[in-house]
């Protein structure tokens, strides 16, 4: 394979290992500024404004106004939602009546906008869920038929992401889980686990959610890995995650030569539930050096003397 940036003839393997360490080095975050669901947000709030917009001045875009006022093109602004710092388009009619729900005007800070997003977005969520979030958001201010016909371009043109196609090969993948309030006739909580993956360019991408219930297995990642190789990645070398069960075993059995690496930072977590919080710190110091060493020896050195300061303390922690 041939290194993008220097031309380089490059093993695979090798390939991949450099672009994890690239990934790790620059965070693949899935929220705050350049986080990955930021796109996705921005597409949400954007279809959702327009298609406000469309029910406003009665006729769809391209259509013949039904009055003097029409649209008029759009004007940038900046949202903080839970997510991040968004920056939107948001369409503006020719007389200035119209006003935005989703979006108030004036209002910057937006709550409630990543439940929306994932949940549109997600594999495994009912329309009535999906709508459910709309009808908090909106309410008595607009009509349920008005709510129906927003949910149903959003869904439409999420539809198509969530199924578009991928790159056949992807050195990296990152599984990672976030827990969102889900709301149809009681509120639950749910977990999304999102598919992350760098490219051989060293892009970071989104390749899919679903939504679980907590207790997923090997069946259920199974399907997910599934979707993604119907839809072209036909080998992942590296699968960043954390151990959940059945996890690895999906993996292997979908892409058999990946390398199936648990997740530092959940590594580092899962110390946390033996050790006490005023240890914590030094924990976290004392570990570091394990998993920044140079090499596989120096590793295990540095998790000798890790294991001699706090083996007798925490043996748990060792084990893990």
């Amino acid at each position: 394979m041939i290194d993008p940036v220097t031309g380089e003839i490059i093993d695979q393997k090798d390939l991949a290992a450099r672009l994890l360490a690239q990934a790790k080095e620059q965070g693949v975050s899935l929220v705050g500024p350049g986080g990955l669901l930021n796109q996705l947000t921005k597409n949400v709030l954007e279809t959702a404004l327009n298609a406000e917009l469309t029910e406003h001045l009665a006729h769809e875009h391209g259509e013949t106004p039904m009055g003097v006022n029409m649209r008029n093109g759009t004007r940038t602004k900046t949202v903080l939602t839970e997510i991040g710092p968004v920056e939107i388009e948001v369409p503006r009619d020719r007389d200035g009546s119209f006003e935005p729900v989703i979006v108030p005007k004036r209002k910057r800070r937006l709550d409630g906008i990543d439940q929306i997003v994932l949940s549109l977005t997600a594999r495994g969520l009912t329309t009535g869920e999906i709508a459910a979030h709309f009808d908090e958001v909106y309410g008595a201010k607009v009509s349920k038929d008005t709510i129906s016909q927003i949910t149903e371009k959003v869904t439409g043109e999420l539809a198509e992401w969530a199924s578009r196609p991928l790159d056949a090969i992807y050195p990296v993948i990152f599984v990672d889980a976030i827990v969102v309030k889900v709301r149809d006739g009681q509120v639950r909580n749910t977990p999304f686990y999102v598919v992350m993956g760098v490219t051989t360019n060293g892009e970071r991408d989104i390749l899919g959610i679903w939504a679980g219930d907590g207790a997923e297995g090997v069946r259920f990642w199974l399907q997910v890995f599934s979707e993604l190789k119907n839809r072209g990645v036909e080998d992942v070398l590296i699968a960043v995650c954390d151990g959940l069960k059945g996890l690895p075993e999906a993996i292997n059995t979908t892409w058999e030569q990946a390398v199936v690496q648990q997740c530092i930072v959940h590594l580092i977590r899962n110390s946390f539930r033996y050790a006490g919080r005023q240890h914590r710190d030094a924990i976290v110091r004392s570990l570091k050096p394990v998993y920044t060493a140079p090499s596989e020896q120096a590793a295990k050195d540095r998790f000798e003397e890790f294991a001699a300061e706090w083996g007798e303390r925490y043996p748990a922690i060792v084990q893990l």
